[in-house]
């Protein structure tokens, strides 16, 4: 199942899902003349989940955009770092909107198809927004920041 919608990415993120694809793809190799096979290969589920796993790798590289920062114009969308005021609690919190299958280490992720991801996409600086939670309840948060995901990094250092 290939989407026809694009995911942002790091180069962080982009090289760490090639190396587990090689990874993956190294694994399923059949064995040289004296070698063991892996174990996963005599699993069929196994098997089956490494399969799973490297469509969703191949997925997600073939419709990444890499490293490339949307326009710093203030508005939620994949590859801006967010920060948001959770109206009922003051409190804040501060991640970045994108791809959850690929790890970008020092930063919590949130996926654009997430509640709050979903929300928040295409909002604006002090504009509010509201979505549903599992137990049936509404969070209410306003959208504080939104800058480029290289601005932030360049600004952590």
């Amino acid at each position: 199942m290939t989407s026809t919608r694009r995911v942002w990415l790091t180069p962080h993120a982009h090289r760490r899902l090639r190396a587990e694809l090689a990874d993956l793809l190294a694994s399923g190799a059949a064995p040289v003349l004296g070698e063991t096979t892996d174990q996963d290969d005599r699993d069929p589920t196994r098997r089956q989940q490494r399969q799973g796993r490297i469509r969703e790798i191949q997925d997600l590289l073939n419709d990444a955009v890499v490293g490339q920062d949307p326009p710093d114009d203030g508005v939620a969308e994949p590859g801006m770092v967010l920060t948001v005021r959770y109206d009922d609690t003051g409190d804040t919190e501060t991640f970045l909107l994108g791809t959850r299958a690929a790890e970008h280490g020092d930063i919590e992720v949130y996926s654009p198809a997430s509640p709050l991801g979903a929300a928040l996409t295409g909002a604006r600086r002090g504009e509010q927004r509201a979505y549903r939670v599992p137990d049936g309840g509404t969070v209410r948060v306003t959208l504080v920041e939104a800058v480029p995901y290289g601005h932030h990094r360049a600004a952590s250092r």
